[in-house]
């Protein structure tokens, strides 16, 4: 059964598919490394990080809590610039970037769902959508036509005008996605998405991810669950800051 209605799954469309292919890597990482000068001398969050993530892909980070798996979510995501090394984004050098040039490309690039849902508690669903296409100067007009077809194809006409606290945990976690994606991101992150969520719920959110996989869209997503990590097609697994292996293929 649907979070939303007696549709099993929400409809998706072409729109939330990049028009053409990229040709190389969506992401490519070479020695990043992020750390901290303590009194006790420098303490490393992230060591040396060397990865290459191919449009399309659909990848678990997994790790013991402390790896710094969240930290590397949050630095592909360019909410974190205290790093060094070289970082390439759709063939963009982040690593030489201003801030807000940063700010600019995660705005038109990316999209977040996170474990909190991080929904505007004073906005209803229709208002927490508009946001990010807000962020992305479209006309008005547009902006109403483009909510409008999400709601239909998420399921949630009927709960439009609802606030955040009248919804549901699995709910609010399906407007997150919805939020996530409406804008058509190259890239979807997904921190600990169903940690909130029960078995049942956080599933129909997973095979929701792997259906906008399917349609192209490339996720990352960061989990401590097996179950969850099985939806995508690569696992990384962190540990103490390094990069320690890499499950499943990279396509070119």
């Amino acid at each position: 059964m649907s979070l939303f209605s007696t549709k099993a799954t929400p409809r998706l469309d072409p729109r939330d598919v990049p028009v053409a292919p990229m040709v190389g890597p969506l992401i490519s990482m070479r020695n990043l490394e992020k750390v901290f000068e303590t009194p006790a001398g420098r303490s490393y969050v992230l060591r040396r990080i060397s990865v290459d993530v191919q449009p399309g892909e659909f990848v678990s980070i997994m790790g013991p809590s402390g790896a710094g798996k969240s930290t590397l979510l949050a630095i592909l995501g360019m909410l974190d610039s205290a790093w060094s090394g070289e970082f390439m984004f759709a063939g963009h050098p982040v690593h030489a970037m201003s801030h807000k040039q940063r700010v600019a490309l995660n705005k038109e690039h990316i999209g977040f769902v996170f474990q909190q849902y991080h929904l505007i508690d004073d906005l209803t669903v229709l208002e927490n959508l508009d946001i990010p296409l807000s962020y992305r100067n479209v006309k008005k007009s547009e902006r109403e036509a483009i909510v409008a077809d999400t709601l239909d194809r998420f399921g949630m006409v009927g709960k439009k005008d609802l606030y955040p606290r009248q919804l549901s945990g699995g709910q609010q976690q399906l407007v997150g996605v919805a939020r996530a994606v409406i804008a058509r991101p190259k890239l979807i992150l997904a921190d600990e998405p169903t940690g909130n969520l029960h078995s049942s719920q956080g599933r129909e959110i997973m095979e929701l991810f792997k259906k906008l996989n399917n349609e192209g869209t490339t996720i990352i997503q960061v989990t401590h669950s097996e179950t969850n990590a099985q939806f995508g097609n690569r696992i990384i697994e962190l540990r103490d800051g390094w990069i320690t292996g890499s499950e499943g293929p990279v396509t070119a």
